[in-house]
């Protein structure tokens, strides 16, 4: 639940829920919503929202650490890529890649669309 998981980040920052949503920019009723119905999640904006907040990536906004071994680093960064189009197809093949061999991959192409 994620309304769990927001509380934790509060207490660890020593500050009220209602409080952390003022300061984080997201309203108190979203808040409320999370406490109320468990299958709620914040959307990529109010994740970006709270990471920026609480100073932690927004793979650590939605879960403690990796359960799957994904590097949070990486997470971030291909959550970067997700608004490039032409960069969409990589998220197929970095499920288990490094962060190094994803930004490699980036290279690659920008260099190959450079050549078009």
């Amino acid at each position: 639940m994620f309304y769990d998981r927001f509380v934790k980040l509060c207490e660890a920052k020593n500050v009220s829920p209602s409080r952390a949503a003022l300061e984080a920019g997201i309203s108190k009723s979203l808040v409320t919503k999370w406490k109320q119905d468990e299958t709620k999640e914040p959307s990529a904006e109010v994740v970006r929202k709270l990471a920026q907040y609480f100073g932690i990536s927004r793979f650590e906004v939605l879960e403690d650490r990796p359960d799957d071994g994904t590097d949070p680093e990486l997470a971030d960064y291909l959550e970067e890529l997700k608004t490039r189009p032409e960069l969409r197809m990589l998220f197929k093949l970095s499920k288990h890649a490094t962060k190094e061999e994803v930004e490699q991959a980036v290279r690659v192409i920008e260099a190959i669309r450079k050549k078009e």
